[in-house]
């Protein structure tokens, strides 16, 4: 079970919002000071969310090429405003290991098969959940998608992995959201789970359960030395 820490940015900064909340920043730090951070602990990947470029739908290629000059050869996977295959390409080859896509996939069927024959396992797709549905652009729209119904759309198109948040837990310290990603490993489609993960006991529950790795964003901060007050 891999412990992956996040790295979510908007404007030059690394930040955390409270439940994907752009007027709730709750933490903030220079990129590449917080990155050096993270990179001391030597992670197996770092996962990395521009914000910023989810919400405005274009993918920040310089801010990805900061993080992997700062990496210093940790893999890292890149989300936020690749919404086209052309900037998936750009992202992988800007050095990221693996892309993150919601939006775009979500449009159609023929457009996550697309990005799934296309990218293969460099591709993981997002399941962001809010009220049993998919969110998109940024986590600022719903879509009519349920939970049960987007699974069954990954499994068709051959997805090889998933990026399952729980928005309402993300940021919180509240836990992970168990049932929902109980639901995702059912699927039979590997889970990388995101939302809510504190410490090392709900890293165990979530291993129990079947995921294959997990996000911690708020809950990394003390393996960094840093606290909210920072």
């Amino acid at each position: 079970m891999q412990v992956l820490p996040a790295l979510d940015l908007l404007g030059d900064d690394a930040v955390r919002l409270e439940q994907g909340d752009f007027d709730r920043v709750i933490f903030r730090q220079p990129i590449e000071e917080f990155m050096a951070r993270i990179v001391a602990t030597e992670p197996p990947l770092i996962h990395i969310v521009d914000l910023q470029g989810a919400r405005d739908g274009a993918l920040r290629l310089d801010v990805v090429q900061r993080c992997v000059a700062v990496a210093r050869g940790i893999p890292l996977q890149i989300s936020g405003g690749i919404r086209s295959i052309d900037a998936a390409r750009d992202a992988l080859d800007a050095g990221a290991a693996r892309v993150i896509v919601g939006t775009a996939v979500w449009a159609s069927f023929d457009a996550l098969e697309l990005f799934t024959r296309t990218l293969g396992p460099q591709l993981l797709v997002a399941l962001d959940v809010r009220n049993g549905r998919i969110a998109t652009h940024g986590w600022t729209e719903s879509s009519d998608l349920d939970v049960d119904a987007a699974l069954r759309l990954c499994r068709e198109a051959g997805v090889a992995r998933l990026h399952v948040t729980a928005i309402d837990r993300d940021g919180t310290m509240r836990g992970p959201d168990l049932a929902l990603y109980r639901t995702a490993c059912a699927s039979g489609i590997a889970v990388v789970a995101a939302g809510g993960v504190r410490d090392d006991h709900d890293v165990d529950d979530l291993a129990e359960i079947g995921c294959e790795a997990a996000v911690m964003g708020l809950g990394y901060l003390p393996r960094l030395g840093l606290q909210l007050d920072s």
